[in-house]
């Protein structure tokens, strides 16, 4: 599979100097081979660093120190998608056993579920979301199977419509006038499950084409339930699935400002146009 994923950003005058922080590296899963990546940026990057961040996203930092009035970031990625089974939702522990074990919990996988259960920037808890959220999550009902439950209803209830909402939309209008994109979806979802105190984290990634799949040939945004002995088990809102060979994860943390893909410090350039391309083809 390649991927590649263009940011262009256009000023309104010109750039002296621009500080850059790029999470564009696909993490290796059990269900994702990473065979190559690489960054190309134009004009040509003065300094570049990689490093991992508190989620173990791999971060790519890069300075561009000569004056530009554009901006090109290119990462191209090929790698291999492998078999991802499923797990039975319906044999999955009582989601109230799942919050019990997270708070008393000790080991290591428990303590790092339980910082996702909590509130995050783009992520409230509510009691109007632990109302809806409730709808799915009956007394002890299977954890996952409640998760599957509320994917069901946001994709049945909840409109895409990618020319009503932003980046900064918070989840109570998402709520309110049910319309959005996968990132709305998956923050609405995710602060439904916190609010029951679910742990939840928020996926970055792309979707592979397909007939009626919809946010491919672009970023995309799921979220993550965590279901011990299973681990982390992945969800859909937007296409009402539980991603399988379809989707290709980049990175992962409570939410978008997490792991926002490319973002920066510069000095000048006044007001600027972004504009993002992905394409994923299958190699030869």
């Amino acid at each position: 599979m390649r991927v590649s994923h263009s940011t262009r950003y256009v000023y309104g005058e010109p750039v002296s100097i621009s500080f850059h922080q790029a999470l564009l590296t696909p993490r290796p899963t059990p269900w994702q081979r990473i065979e190559r990546n690489s960054l190309k940026i134009k004009p040509t990057a003065q300094s570049m660093s990689s490093r991992q961040d508190y989620y173990g996203n791999q971060v790519t930092l890069f300075t561009v120190g000569e004056l530009h009035s554009q901006l090109d970031v290119e990462a191209l990625t090929i790698l291999k998608l492998l078999e991802r089974p499923a797990p039975a939702t319906g044999k999955s522990p009582g989601w109230t056993d799942v919050v019990s074990q997270i708070r008393r919990g000790r080991t290591a996988a428990d303590l790092a579920a339980y910082e996702y259960c909590f509130e995050s920037p783009h992520v409230p808890t509510s009691p109007e979301l632990t109302a809806y959220a409730s709808e799915s999550f009956t007394p002890n009902r299977p954890v996952l199977e409640a998760a599957l439950d509320l994917t069901h209803r946001i994709h049945k209830e909840f409109r895409y419509d990618a020319t009503v909402t932003t980046v900064t939309t918070p989840v109570s209008e998402v709520f309110a006038k049910k319309h959005g994109v996968c990132q709305d979806f998956a923050h609405f979802m995710l602060g439904c499950l916190r609010s029951v105190g679910v742990p939840a984290r928020y996926i970055s990634g792309y979707l592979i084409p397909n007939a009626g799949v919809v946010g491919a040939q672009a970023s995309h945004a799921w979220v993550s339930v965590y279901s011990p002995p299973d681990g982390w088990v992945d969800f859909d809102p937007t296409n009402d699935v539980m991603p399988a060979n379809g989707h290709i994860t980049l990175a992962w943390g409570r939410d978008y400002a997490d792991i926002s893909p490319l973002r920066g410090i510069v000095l000048g350039g006044s007001k600027h146009m972004v504009s993002v391309a992905v394409s994923i083809t299958q190699e030869d």
